[in-house]
């Protein structure tokens, strides 16, 4: 039973990370410290998708799912959990690169305006940085 609780715990961890990987950066907007955590975050989950690799958190939890009794799943993270929901057919290469540039767009847009931002901020302060 520990085996399940601990698949379905990592479950939930790797659903948050990937949400995290991308849209952290509106949580940035607010929690600007928190970009140390999210910048590495998004770039690891940007190469899984541009590297058609699989997350390592998938067979952890495929093999704590067998250890509890249950059966493993064909597939990746996404493809078993959110893919299938949305697109039967699977996750295709063309739509793991859709999601990697998206994760891309969605955080490169808010960190340009972070960045954009702060440099006008910047040169109204007459070039004094803020603290």
């Amino acid at each position: 039973m520990i085996y399940r609780f601990l698949a379905d715990v990592l479950l939930v961890f790797h659903l948050s990370f990937a949400i995290f990987a991308g849209i952290g950066a509106l949580l940035v907007l607010r929690w600007p410290r928190l970009r140390w955590v999210h910048v590495p975050v998004a770039a690891w989950g940007a190469l899984i998708m541009f590297g058609g690799w699989i997350c390592p958190l998938t067979p952890l939890e495929k093999y704590l799912r067998r250890l509890g009794g249950q059966a493993g799943y064909e597939g990746g993270f996404l493809e078993h959990y959110i893919i299938s929901v949305l697109y039967p057919a699977g996750l295709t290469r063309g739509l793991q690169i859709g999601i990697g540039l998206f994760v891309v767009a969605v955080n490169g847009f808010v960190y340009g305006r972070m960045i954009a931002r702060r440099r006008r901020a910047f040169h109204a302060d007459g070039g004094v940085p803020r603290g």
